[in-house]
C-alpha cells in the first residue's frame, strides 16, 4: 500500500524522467522572455534543450551572483518572466536577496512535504516559520491551501503563547525550525502544559542532527521529518517515512530537474559522487535553469525503492556548502579556478587543492587522480597553477578514486594556532 499526494510520486522513473524533458524546451523558451534569461541563455536554441546532456550545455547561474544580478537590474535580475505588480508577495532574504512569489495555487510547491510528514485535510497546524519579510512561512501557508489544513499563523518567538496556543487549539502538526520545536517543548515541561496533540513535524531552515532527532524521539515525536527549501526555489527534497519508519535519504520534488555538479564547474558528477546541487524548476513565474545553489548532496544510488512508494531520485541531503574560496597568501582562489586547470590536463580524471602549513608560510598542492600516478608529469600543470592562480604549487598524482568523496575542491588544512 503506498500513500502519496498524487500519481506523479508515484511515476515509473522513466516515464518521469520523459515527461520532464518534454517539458524542458517550452520552459527554456519561456525563461528566453525575460530580460535576464535572454541574455544568459542569448545563444540557445530552445527546441535543442531536451535531454540531460543538452541541459549541461547550458551555463550556470550561480546563487552567490543573484545580488550583483539584482543590483544591475532591480529587482530580480531579470530572471522573472511575470511583471512585479502581477506577483503575489515580494520577500527580501539577507544580502539582501528579493524574492517574488506568483499568484498559483501551492507556487512554493510544499504540498508534497507536508503531506509526506503527516499534513491531512481537516487538520490543524501551528506555522512557526517568521512571516517577516521572508517567504518561509507561505510557503506553509500554499501548502496547508492545497491540503485543505488550517493554520495557527505563530511565527517566531514568543514561546508561552506558542505553548499555551498548542494546549488549547490542539493543532496536530508543527512546522518550523528544529531549533524552536526544542525550545517549544522544553517550555511546556517546565510550564507543566501538556502538548500531546502534535504528533507530526516538518522541519527546515537548519540541521536536524541525529542526536537531537533522538532526543525529539524520546520526547514523543519520533517522526520529525524534515525538507530541503530555499528562498529562491522553494521545495527541492523531503524526507519520507514507511510504516513509521524514516526512509533514507530525500525524495526530489517533481518539478525540479537536479543535476549534481563538480563544484566550481557545471560539469555533471558521477551518480553517488557529492558535488553541488544545481536545479532546474518549472516555474512560470520565475523560471531557474541550472540554478547553482551552493549546497553539497549527493544522489542515492544504492538506496532500494521506498515502502512509501514514491520512485523519484533521492539525495542524501545537505551535505555542506560549495562555496570552499580560499584567500592564500593574500589572494583568493576559487574553485572555479581548480576547474580551469583540470580543464587544461584531460589526464587529470579528479583533482583537489589542498593548502597546507601556517597562515603566511602555507604550501598549496594540487592532489590529481590520475591513471598512472608513477609516471605522469607535473611540470606544465605547475605553470597551470602559477598562470591561472598567480601563485606558485605542487603537485602530488595519486591513483584514480584515492580522493574522498566529500565534494572538496579547495582543503583548507592550515595550522591556525
Amino acid at each position: 500500500m503506498t500513500d502519496t499526494l498524487d500519481s506523479l510520486e508515484a511515476r515509473p522513473p522513466e516515464q518521469r524522467e520523459r515527461d520532464l524533458m518534454a517539458r524542458l524546451p517550452q520552459l527554456v523558451a519561456r525563461a528566453k522572455a525575460a530580460a535576464g534569461w535572454s541574455r544568459i541563455l542569448k545563444d540557445v536554441n530552445a527546441v535543442d534543450i531536451n535531454s540531460r546532456a543538452a541541459l549541461a550545455t547550458l551555463p550556470v547561474t550561480r546563487k552567490s551572483e543573484l545580488h550583483d544580478l539584482q543590483t544591475q537590474h532591480a529587482p530580480f535580475g531579470g530572471l522573472n518572466t511575470t511583471p512585479v505588480g502581477q506577483l503575489a508577495r515580494v520577500y527580501i532574504s539577507p544580502g539582501p536577496i528579493f524574492d517574488p512569489e506568483g499568484r498559483g495555487q501551492d507556487w512554493w510547491r510544499f504540498a508534497r512535504p507536508m503531506y509526506a510528514a503527516g499534513v491531512r485535510a481537516g487538520g490543524l497546524l501551528q506555522n512557526c516559520f517568521a512571516y517577516h519579510f521572508t517567504p518561509a512561512a507561505f510557503m506553509v501557508e500554499g501548502g496547508a491551501a492545497r491540503l485543505g489544513c488550517a493554520v495557527i499563523p505563530a511565527g517566531s518567538g514568543q514561546t508561552e503563547m506558542q505553548v499555551q496556543a498548542i494546549h488549547a487549539l490542539r493543532p496536530d502538526t508543527y512546522v518550523g525550525t528544529p531549533s524552536f520545536l526544542k525550545i517549544i517543548i522544553e517550555k511546556a515541561h517546565e510550564m507543566g502544559v501538556d502538548i500531546s496533540s502534535i504528533r507530526h513535524a516538518l522541519v527546515s531552515a537548519e540541521a536536524l542532527p541525529e542526536s537531537l532527532r533522538a532526543w525529539f524521539g524520546q520526547h514523543g515525536l519520533p517522526g520529525v521529518l524534515q525538507v530541503y527549501a530555499s528562498a529562491d526555489i522553494g521545495n527541492i527534497a523531503y524526507e519520507t517515512c514507511s510504516g513509521g519508519v524514516r526512509d533514507p535519504g530525500m525524495v526530489l520534488d517533481e518539478d525540479v530537474i537536479l543535476e549534481i555538479v563538480r563544484p566550481g564547474s557545471g560539469d555533471p558528477v558521477p551518480a553517488g559522487e557529492v558535488g553541488e546541487v544545481v536545479v532546474t524548476v518549472f516555474n512560470p513565474d520565475y523560471p531557474l535553469i541550472r540554478f547553482a545553489t551552493g549546497d553539497l548532496s549527493a544522489i542515492l544510488t544504492d538506496a532500494p525503492p521506498s515502502p512509501c512508494g514514491r520512485t523519484n531520485t533521492r539525495i542524501k541531503g545537505w551535505l555542506g556548502r560549495a562555496d570552499q574560496t580560499t584567500k592564500i597568501r593574500g589572494m583568493f582562489v576559487h574553485p572555479s579556478q581548480v576547474h580551469d586547470i583540470t580543464r587544461r590536463h584531460p589526464e587529470i580524471v579528479k583533482a583537489r587543492l589542498v593548502v597546507s602549513g601556517r597562515v603566511a608560510q602555507e604550501a598549496m598542492t594540487l592532489h590529481c587522480e590520475v591513471a598512472d600516478p608513477a609516471s605522469a608529469s607535473g611540470a606544465e600543470i605547475i605553470e597551470s597553477i602559477r598562470k591561472l592562480t598567480k601563485l606558485r604549487g605542487e603537485v602530488a598524482f595519486v591513483a584514480v578514486g584515492s580522493l574522498p568523496n566529500d565534494g572538496k575542491v579547495i582543503a583548507d588544512v592550515r595550522d591556525y594556532q
